[in-house]
């Protein structure tokens, strides 16, 4: 069996009896030019280690696969380990597959040096994982990339410009030291069961990080302004040391709502305060 003869991915669920776990926050994509088009988002993988998370059949393993990355994927469903080791079995030495749960691994660690990070998220983890990503202390980060599934509301929480409705912690988080966009939209209808809400895919590449900027300070700020996002910011930062004279000082009136600063602002707050 090579990549080319695996047997089509409903083939493969019906062969192992395999069903989507609501509990796992799984939806199965079938549609081998869809997850050949999200395999491509990330530019040429041809020769790049890349981590996945929660491949469950395999059906965007074998499309990153085909586009020559060399993947490693985590995967905490024993139900599909019979189905990713055909796939191990079809790209030889191209694929590593390890059981377990994605939140209680280094990821760094099962790299000798840069990575991409493409996945279609389990809904339940997701923005956990996202934020644990973009949080690092140490930056630029040691993956190149991240090309993530999301519901298609949280993928524009992480887009989102200043002054609307779904900018906030997310936004900053995604955007202060790294470029974040909506690379593609998926209709809900693409994936076996039907999510009930649609999807998108968010591509995330570092940037240069502001100097003299702890990321617990920013977090910090970002959390208590957009925490009570409908009061003044003199309201909801009143509860962090410093934040009201940092205001006075940058000239940002202490009357704004978190919604209308830009991340620019967020960023010299939290560096008058590092």
């Amino acid at each position: 069996m090579t990549g080319a003869t695996l047997p089509p991915l409903r083939e493969v669920i019906a062969t192992h009896g395999l069903s989507a776990s609501k509990a796992l926050g799984q939806n199965f994509l079938f549609d081998e030019q869809l997850l050949d088009r999200i395999a491509a988002i990330p530019g040429s993988l041809e020769g790049h280690d890349v981590l996945e998370i929660g491949p469950g059949p395999g059906g965007l393993t074998r499309a990153l696969l085909r586009a020559g990355a060399n993947v490693t994927a985590i995967e905490m469903d024993r139900r599909c380990l019979p189905a990713l080791a055909e796939v191990e079995a079809a790209f030889p030495g191209k694929l590593r597959v390890i059981e377990g749960d994605a939140m209680g691994i280094d990821h760094d660690s099962l790299f000798p040096g840069p990575y991409a990070v493409a996945a279609n998220l389990p809904y339940n983890v997701g923005t956990a994982l996202f934020t644990r990503w973009m949080g690092a202390e140490g930056w630029p980060p040691k993956w190149t990339s991240l090309t993530l599934m999301f519901q298609q509301e949280v993928a524009q929480r992480i887009a989102a410009q200043p002054d609307t409705g779904a900018y906030g912690r997310l936004a900053v988080l995604g955007q202060w030291r790294a470029h974040a966009k909506i690379a593609m939209k998926v209709h809900r209808s693409a994936f076996t069961p039907p999510p009930k809400v649609m999807s998108a895919i968010v591509h995330v590449t570092p940037g240069e990080a502001p100097e003299g900027v702890s990321m617990k300070v920013l977090a910090r700020v970002t959390e208590a302004a957009f925490g009570q996002r409908r009061k003044m910011l003199r309201q909801s930062l009143k509860g962090v040391p410093g934040a009201l004279e940092a205001l006075e000082r940058l000239g940002i009136e202490s009357t704004r709502r978190a919604e209308t600063l830009t991340i620019d602002e967020f960023v010299a707050v939290a560096k008058a305060l590092s």
